[in-house]
């Protein structure tokens, strides 16, 4: 199987409040609004949105990736309001070894609602099912106590501690790495 088998024309996602899908340049306005917001950026590999065009150019740069067929996020749709609130996706994947990475990021008005998990369960469905996976990762900073616990309720499982693992915003930055497995996830309540 090749990444553009599968990236080639996303399909939309949809769980029970949100809809996952290609993100266009009509959600810049959406985008900025989360984006801006330093806390949604604190642990993040990409700084604070400072403009409505740092939000195009981002858009700019998914589109492109959807149009290359390769690997790009999905933009997560809240049906209540339709607005975009955050995105969600593979940020790698490697075919031979079954093994992708997701990450995401949502809006900070909609922390605390159990979004996040619900968005990550759907990703992962689609990379055991469509992408045929047998691993799919995660990782986040120490310090970032919601995104470990996001992992942990989609059934990841801790690994340990990756230490000064990736440079971003002018810093080393130790990481925690979360996986599971196709025969974790067969085995959960959780498709």
């Amino acid at each position: 199987m090749e990444i553009k088998d599968v990236f080639g024309d996303l399909p939309t996602l949809e769980t029970g409040r949100l809809w996952l899908r290609k993100m266009n340049q009509g959600d810049a306005q959406d985008l900025f609004d989360y984006a801006s917001d330093a806390e949604v950026a604190k642990y993040t590999t990409w700084s604070t949105h400072q403009s409505l065009q740092d939000s195009q150019d981002f858009l700019r740069a998914v589109t492109e990736q959807y149009a290359m067929q390769t690997i790009a996020s999905w933009g997560i749709v809240h049906k209540g309001d339709s607005k975009l609130i955050g995105t969600c996706g593979f940020i790698s994947w490697s075919p031979h070894h079954a093994r992708a990475e997701v990450a995401y990021a949502l809006s900070r008005k909609y922390w605390g609602q159990g979004l996040m998990p619900e968005a990550v369960q759907a990703v992962i469905a689609f990379g055991f099912r469509t992408m045929q996976l047998n691993r799919v990762q995660a990782i986040c900073e120490i310090e970032n106590v919601a995104s470990a616990r996001v992992m942990e309720k989609v059934g990841m499982t801790f690994e340990g501690r990756l230490r000064e693992y990736m440079f971003f915003k002018e810093h080393y930055r130790n990481l925690k790495m979360y996986s599971i497995l196709r025969e974790e996830w067969d085995s959960r309540d959780l498709q």
